[in-house]
């Protein structure tokens, strides 16, 4: 059986809850076969506490997903008439019972994730390293853009900043109307300048 690694949907705040069941169950139920590493990606990020002291706080990289390695696809079945791949049942039940797993990201038939992107994941992962990840800062005024959650895509400026919480009031455009959401420091990142310039219309 070949393994691959697959992005699992999770509810929110139950990725570690599921992360260990899936550990604890793979040997219980004689997975080994087809359930590999599951990975929650996790990083340091260096922060200043209320009296300037500085702490190390670890967070979620990808809040609401799993990195699992599984044999998902059985090549040996091939595809039905609808083109799609002979999926492997136990796996398919396994994850379907697992507390806190919505699904696969990309569907019921979802695409591996390429060699190089696993790389990059598991090689970065600064809560197993000694070094830890500067908080970026974030200004009222600045533009930014929400990279996870409900409002990802959209950009907009900071209005409010809580430096201890590390939430922010981001001013967005909804359907032509200007609305203030919340969002966590993580779900941003900073515009650059010529990103915030939309091109000229013809």
């Amino acid at each position: 059986m070949v393994k691959q690694w697959f992005v699992l949907h999770t509810l929110t705040g139950q990725e570690l809850k599921a992360q260990r069941s899936i550990q604890a169950r793979i040997r219980l139920e004689r997975m080994e076969d087809y359930i590999g590493s599951c990975v929650l990606p996790t990083e340091k990020v260096m922060e200043r506490d209320s009296l300037g002291k500085k702490r190390t706080k670890i967070k979620r990289v990808f809040p609401g997903y799993l990195i699992c390695e599984l044999a998902l696809y059985d090549e040996a079945k091939g595809v039905d008439d609808l083109g799609r791949k002979a999926i492997y049942e136990r796996t398919w039940q396994f994850l379907r019972e697992t507390p806190g797993i919505i699904g696969f990201v990309g569907g019921e038939r979802p695409v591996p994730l390429k060699p190089s992107e696993v790389e990059a994941i598991l090689s970065d992962k600064p809560a197993s390293g000694p070094s830890a990840r500067p908080r970026v800062e974030f200004s009222v005024d600045e533009t930014v853009k929400i990279v996870d959650g409900a409002f990802m895509g959209l950009t907009g400026q900071v209005s409010m900043v809580d430096p201890d919480k590390d939430k922010l009031k981001v001013e967005v455009n909804i359907f032509n109307r200007k609305v203030q959401v919340d969002v966590d420091g993580y779900q941003v990142e900073k515009v650059a300048i010529e990103e915030t310039f939309e091109p000229l219309k013809q």
